[in-house]
């Protein structure tokens, strides 16, 4: 079907090339991500050190506090993609839903910015606390509301013909993720200190807007599959839909244990590496870019899964998703078992700097390396389960409810984040600090997520996948 600039592709052609879109979401997300990741790669170490009063005095929080805010914030970003899903699905279509919350998300990283105006703007305004709640409200909004939707307006561009490209293109996506990731985890931290957090908030936003530029420039490449209006819902809770979603529950849950992990990245190895000897490769890292290392070995994994290791599996194995999403929850419950060993040695430095004279020794702290080799444990781990889920969720969704579905695979991180900031003001004191220190708060975690690979088990041995793809308009495209 031709279209014009008021009528759009509304289903993808019959034909064995990349659809025309792809580059441009691709791009999108490459900006999305720099903008997400930017600002959250700053957010624990910004809360503990940088946050001032209306009036310029210090205004931080206790460690726990920060790891709760952030986990918080992280929840609520992947709790809205339910409403983003809905409005998606039902009433304004994948593309129209994505463009508008775009703009919500640019507003929110200019609120951020805005904790850095002069103390008379802050005074006649909202204080830093009050600009940091609205803008991190702002972007969990828009962040969480775009993200079911764009993974899913990803797998529209694709019919029959060209499906065997879908977990390429996936892997691509993926990758443009980490390579905004990469880039912004090491800048957004070394902009804090050299600039403050006026430029550390700002330029994450200023790649929003670029992201959103991008997107709206492939408007005419893209199929634009139509919201199904009220019949969403009955279509939705048809026996169809309840099944695809009762199938999918149970594995969403366990997944949230494995973001509950993976997230801490953000919280508690942040503030581990802060313990830690960090010169590595001859540079003295900052304890927030040590994160950086995730999207950098994801980038290094996709084509060395892709190209390597699944080929070489699936020759003595159907190395199937749902076990490689099992593989992955084994690996996640190593890489927090070397978090709590790190955890150890920074707590046995500690105990011997207490009882030595002061000024007899310089302090040994562990090497950063102990979390180097736990994050290539761990991201291994997220090949295996977060591109795996991404894929998977999009072929089990009936195609009336692919926005919905994948939110709900997305509240599986919100979930897990939850869980997270629930651990947190459990075990919290009358100071405000986690009374479950040390080498045990890592393996509380650890022992979470080897349960949940055990409830992998029949859940794998259970599930009859079922696939679904949009159909293709009738015309052929060589």
């Amino acid at each position: 079907m031709a279209h014009s600039p008021h009528s759009y592709r509304t289903q993808p052609a019959a034909t064995t090339r990349m659809p025309p879109g792809i580059p441009f979401i691709v791009g999108n997300e490459a900006a999305e991500r720099f903008s997400f990741y930017g600002m959250k790669t700053i957010l624990v170490v910004f809360m503990t050190q940088y946050l001032l009063s209306a009036t310029g005095q210090p205004d931080t929080m206790t460690e726990t506090e920060s790891r709760e805010w952030m986990h918080l914030f992280v929840a609520s970003a992947y709790l809205f993609p339910l409403i983003g899903g809905l409005v998606a699905d039902a009433f304004l279509g994948k593309y129209l839903t994505i463009l508008l919350l775009s703009l919500v998300y640019c507003v929110g990283h200019l609120f951020l910015a805005f904790m850095d105006m002069p103390e008379p703007f802050l005074e006649a305004t909202l204080a830093p606390r009050g600009w940091l709640l609205a803008g991190l409200a702002l972007i969990a909004i828009g962040s969480g509301g775009i993200k079911p939707c764009v993974s899913a307006h990803v797998g529209d561009q694709f019919g029959q013909s060209n499906k065997h490209l879908l977990e390429r293109v996936f892997g691509w996506f993926y990758f443009a993720i980490n390579f905004g990731s990469f880039f912004s985890t090491l800048l957004t931290p070394w902009l804090l200190v050299k600039a403050g957090p006026g430029w550390a908030f700002g330029v994450p936003g200023i790649l929003m807007a670029v992201a959103t530029l991008v997107f709206w420039l492939g408007r005419n490449r893209f199929v634009h599959v139509p919201p199904r209006g009220m019949a969403y819902f009955q279509e939705t809770f048809s026996p169809e839909g309840l099944a695809a979603i009762g199938r999918l529950v149970p594995l969403y849950l366990l997944v949230a244990v494995f973001w509950s992990l993976f997230d801490q990245s953000g919280g508690a190895w942040v503030q581990q590496a802060a313990r830690m000897d960090r010169r590595f490769l001859g540079i003295d890292w900052l304890e927030s870019q040590i994160q950086a290392v995730n999207p950098l070995l994801v980038l290094l994994f996709i084509p060395l899964f892709g190209l390597v290791i699944y080929p070489a599996v699936g020759r003595l194995v159907d190395f199937t998703p749902l076990r490689r999403i099992l593989v992955g929850f084994a690996l996640a419950t190593a890489a927090f078992a070397i978090s709590a060993y790190a955890e150890r040695l920074i707590d046995a430095e500690a105990a011997r700097l207490a009882v030595v004279p002061e000024g007899a020794a310089a302090a040994r702290w562990p090497s950063v390396g102990w979390q180097l080799l736990a994050y290539v444990v761990i991201t291994a781990a997220e090949v295996l389960v977060s591109i795996t889920c991404l894929e998977f969720s999009y072929t089990q969704a009936p195609p009336q409810m692919k926005s919905l579905v994948m939110s709900l695979y997305l509240l599986s991180i919100s979930l897990g984040n939850l869980f997270t900031a629930a651990v947190n003001m459990a075990t919290k004191d009358a100071a405000g600090n986690s009374t479950l220190t040390g080498e045990r708060y890592y393996w509380f975690f650890a022992g979470c997520m080897a349960a949940a690979t055990v409830l992998m088990v029949p859940v794998l041995a259970w599930y009859r996948p079922r696939e679904y793809l949009q159909r293709e308009a009738e015309e052929v495209v060589a």
